[in-house]
């Protein structure tokens, strides 16, 4: 049931899935009867200690993910782990059980173990920011209103032994979001496929890698010669600069006029400015903090805080929302336990930790439009 292929007499691939109890199975079978010089696992190295030490989210963490602004990044990484376990793929074993089975078996044989795969956190950046703007509102727009009409239940067997229905997933991802597709898969297999070229040297290679990847990978490798260049693939593409433009001109412009109201005396004229810019900022936060079903306090704190923040590009809204969401509807040990086993989208907003995160992402999502309206409404009435 397991796809297997051989490249040659010196390379296997082994294509999982990432909660198969088969997969854990087979890739054990594999190591100790075909006895690779090198196992290449699908991990990079900080998911390769994550599974090993069996990381979990704990307060500590969910405070650094707040500060940092990384909770866009762990929301998207969810809810990819989500679409994967509402195919039914699901068999209550640990995602990437296989890989860690890999890691185990190849240790205990004494054999050498090469972790493949490209940084996580490189591998979301380059697709957060390669996606336009239409894909950010495809993917908000499915978990604010996720259609859970539309779930198919797919069996690990069908899955594993249907390479056209891999193939379907796959292209079915490129459509919802084009430029993340291309990130998480025809980037990832040209990753893979080089970086286990890089291992045949060692002699025999057996790679173990999610079964999505194994058709890419299979042809990318078959291909002579291969282009040995990742430093394209490892360099996180910069934010516009247009933002940065927007993010410090708009405070500018509002301290400008504040200036000169004050300058010049026309009081009506700085009231009218600024009851512009705290109604939109306040109510535009709030609101979208609402959507994440966040605490009536939380929904206050951004109102309050939106005005303000908005003014500073070195702070954010959803800082003050997720701490004070975090504080009033503290998640549970089981909270940031499960928060990455989520299985449906709408978990997002029962999971306590998950609810955290949404409330700073959408409250800043709120804060940023409020900003953007303000600021349209102050040119067009002054």
């Amino acid at each position: 049931m397991i796809p297997i292929e051989n490249i040659d007499d010196e390379l296997r691939l082994i294509g999982t899935a990432h909660v198969s109890k088969e997969s854990v199975k087979v890739v054990e079978e594999q190591i100790a009867e075909w006895q690779p010089d090198v196992v290449a696992i699908e991990l990079c190295s900080s998911r390769a200690e994550a599974l090993k030490h069996d990381r979990r989210l704990d307060q500590e963490g969910l405070r650094k993910v707040i500060k940092e602004g990384k909770a866009p990044l762990i929301l998207f990484q969810s809810m990819l782990a989500a679409e994967q376990r509402k195919l039914g793929l699901d068999e209550g074993v640990q995602p990437g059980a296989e890989l860690l089975a890999a890691m185990k078996t190849a240790e205990a044989n004494e054999i050498e173990v090469a972790l493949v795969d490209r940084d996580i956190q490189i591998t979301l950046r380059r697709a957060w920011r390669k996606m336009g703007f239409r894909e950010k509102f495809r993917i908000l727009r499915g978990l604010v209103a996720p259609d859970d009409e539309s779930e198919d239940d797919i069996q690990v067997e069908e899955l594993l032994s249907n390479t056209d229905l891999l193939t379907e997933l796959m292209e079915e991802l490129k459509k919802v979001a084009p430029s993340a597709g291309e990130v998480l898969v025809d980037e990832r297999d040209r990753y893979l496929a080089t970086k286990i070229q890089q291992q045949r040297s060692k002699g025999k290679v057996l790679a173990v890698l999610g079964a999505g990847h194994l058709s890419g990978v299979s042809a990318i490798l078959n291909q002579q010669p291969l282009d040995s260049n990742l430093d394209d693939l490892e360099f996180v593409p910069k934010a516009n600069p247009l933002w940065k433009v927007l993010m410090w001109g708009i405070p500018l412009m509002v301290f400008g006029l504040v200036g000169y109201f004050l300058y010049t005396g026309e009081r009506q004229g700085l009231y009218q400015m600024l009851t512009t810019w705290t109604i939109f900022n306040a109510v535009l936060a709030a609101i979208c903090c609402a959507l994440a079903r966040g605490h009536p306090l939380a929904i206050l704190t951004a109102a309050i805080a939106s005005p303000i923040t908005s003014l500073n590009p070195a702070l954010a809204a959803g800082w003050f929302a997720g701490y004070v969401q975090m504080v009033v509807r503290e998640p549970s040990a089981k909270d940031l336990k499960d928060f990455l086993k989520l299985d449906e989208m709408k978990l997002f907003w029962s999971n306590r930790a998950g609810r955290v995160l949404l409330v700073v992402a959408l409250t800043n999502l709120g804060s940023m439009l409020g900003a953007w309206v303000a600021t349209a409404g102050i040119i067009f009435t002054f």
